[in-house]
Formats: C-alpha cells, sequence, structure tokens
C-alpha cells in the first residue's frame, strides 16, 4: 500500500482507537522488542518487530537527514506486515505513511487522556512545519474542538503552511508565532528535529499539556529540564524512555530528577490504572516510537482494506497499491 493508501483507509482518530483498543486487550508494551538502531553513512536504519498471536510485523525505516536538502523525505521504509501463525506475508505498507499515521495517532491518544474529556483546546502552539506537522494537526482536531493554532517553525517561512492547513481543517484563528506564545497555550506539541530545547520550560502553564514526539536519541530532546522537573511526565514504557528520551535521560544526568520520575505510560492511562494529575502541574507525554504501534495501526489499516472488500489486484486498481501478491 503506497503513501496514499495508507491514509486513505485510516483517520488517525480510528488508529488512536486501535491503540487504545490492543492496550485494553492486555497488550504489555513492556514486553516489546528494542528497537534496533544502526548508524550508516546516510543516517540510520531502524529495525521495529513486534508481534502478537494473531500478526506479526517488523519496519525498516531510515533516517536521512540530508533527504530534505534533495527533495525526499527525512523517514524512509516499509512495513511487513504477516500472519501471526504462519508468519506469511499479507501487506506491505509504505513505513513512512505508516510512521506519519502511527506518531499523531500516540499523540492523539495521549491528548485523549491527559486533556480532560471533551474540553476543547483555547490554543494549540504547534513547533515544526514537516510531515508530523500536519499529521498531529489533523490529529488533534480531530480529537477536540481547537480555537486558535499557532504554529512556530526554525524557518518563519514554512510555518506558514501548517497554519493554513490548521484553517483548511476549520481551525477559526491560525497563524504563525514565536516561543513568547508559550504561557497563552493550553497544549504544546514539538515534533522537530531540534536537539536541543525550543523554549523554556518555566513558560509553560499550569494544567497545560506538552507532547514532544521528535527525538528518539538519548543525548537529543525538544523540551528543557525546567519543564521535565516540574510536570507530570508520562511515557510509551519506562524502559523504552530509559533507553531513548534524551528529554528525560539529561535531567537525569543532571541529577534534577530520579529514574523513576515518570508518573505513568500510556497503558497505565488507557487501562485507569493510573489517573491523570489535577491541574496544578503540567503534563507532559514523551513519545520515542515503538514497533507495537506499528504492528497495531498497520492491523487496522489492513482490516480497512478488507472491510473495504478489497484484496490483491482489486485493491491495487482501487487504491494505487504496486507490486504486491495475494492479499491486501
Amino acid at each position: 500500500m503506497d503513501a496514499a493508501a495508507v491514509s486513505r483507509l485510516l483517520s488517525p482518530a480510528a488508529a488512536a482507537d486501535a491503540l487504545a483498543a490492543v492496550l485494553r486487550e492486555g497488550l504489555d508494551p513492556e514486553a516489546a522488542p528494542p528497537r534496533t538502531a544502526v548508524p550508516v553513512p546516510a543516517g540510520e536504519l531502524l529495525l521495529m518487530p513486534a508481534a502478537s498471536a494473531a500478526w506479526a510485523g517488523v519496519k525498516v525505516a531510515g533516517v536521512a537527514p540530508g533527504n530534505p536538502a534533495r527533495g525526499l523525505a527525512r523517514i524512509t521504509g516499509s512495513y511487513l506486515l504477516l500472519d501471526g501463525p504462519s508468519l506469511c506475508p499479507v501487506a506491505v505498507l509504505d513505513g513512512a505513511a505508516l510512521t506519519a499515521l502511527r506518531t499523531p495517532a500516540v499523540s492523539a491518544l495521549a491528548i485523549r487522556l491527559l486533556v480532560g474529556p471533551g474540553r476543547p483546546v483555547r490554543r494549540l502552539l504547534l513547533f515544526g512545519a514537516g510531515p508530523q506537522a500536519y499529521g498531529h494537526l489533523a490529529a488533534v482536531c480531530a480529537e477536540r474542538e481547537v480555537a486558535e493554532v499557532v504554529v512556530v517553525a526554525r524557518d518563519p517561512g514554512r510555518a506558514a503552511g501548517p497554519a493554513a492547513y490548521a484553517r483548511d481543517l476549520g481551525v477559526p484563528k491560525a497563524r504563525t508565532g514565536t516561543v513568547a506564545d508559550v504561557p497563552d497555550a493550553d497544549l504544546v506539541v514539538c515534533c522537530t528535529t531540534a536537539r536541543t530545547p525550543l523554549f523554556d520550560g518555566r513558560l509553560v502553564a499550569p494544567g497545560a499539556t506538552v507532547v514532544a514526539v521528535g527525538s528518539h536519541e538519548p543525548d537529543a530532546r525538544e523540551t528543557d529540564t525546567e519543564l521535565v522537573r516540574r510536570s507530570a511526565v508520562y511515557v510509551e514504557l519506562r524502559a523504552a524512555a530509559a533507553r531513548e528520551a534524551g528529554d528525560l535521560l539529561i535531567p537525569e544526568a543532571e541529577g534534577a530528577i530520579g529514574p523513576g520520575h515518570a508518573a505513568g505510560t500510556l497503558a497505565d492511562l488507557v487501562t485507569g490504572r493510573v489517573a491523570p494529575p489535577d491541574t496544578a502541574v503540567p503534563r507532559l507525554f514523551k513519545s520515542v516510537g515503538m514497533a507495537w504501534e506499528d504492528l497495531a495501526v498497520a492491523v487496522a489499516v489492513h482490516e480497512a482494506a478488507r472491510a473495504a472488500g478489497l484484496g490483491g489486484t482489486d485493491a491495487a486498481r482501487t487504491l494505487g497499491l504496486t507490486g504486491l501478491t495475494g492479499e491486501t
């Protein structure tokens, strides 16, 4: 399935529902195999396998920092979905499109759980202007009524694109901005390639929610030590955060927080084992991306294709699938 097919078959809200469902059904993210990262001359290769009784899958992704200058996507790759009992291939999905769907879906699920039910977002402050910025706008607007979007980007000229997209999504007010807009935001989403903090964490209002998804390296972060220290922190799972979340590992190395600083995980929130904190402190959700999430969303895409009666050459004609045999 090419990128257009993946995005056409499943919305961010439906992808978030799929993630919540597998957690409610008892999937234990702590048992998921770790991501394998291999440095290569062009950047980094990532290998992300996951399996359940019914399904298995693996994403092979490339992170090529030089690609945008070539007019190419920074993240490349493919996802191979397998039948669980036989391990026979069932579908191949565009890996970058799956990532562009999965990551906002994870954020949307966290926002669903951390921002009060039905509570509108007065101001969404979005850091970033790449594919994840657009994906997160669609995901957040599907989860909540948003009154205003403010976009901040390293290149202010690029911030205009996501702001215009927000207006296309029906947001009444959308504009470009700066870090000076942080204090008035009740939701801050960071989806950048930054390796150092984007803003002063003291500026974040009590009760505001911050979602940081841009890095999965222990020496890179989008949020600063002060924000982490004063926030109730939630992660996808503790082991992955302890390996890859520079947003938490750097403050821990500085002695500002301890290794058990995270208040809970996504699974804790979904199952109700942990309740969100009161509004006296900021809430920070730090995401690094995990293979079980890719598997859950890939299965949901595949099942959406099946529900639409699409398979094999029919799907290829209808959805633009290329180079596949067997089921889609």
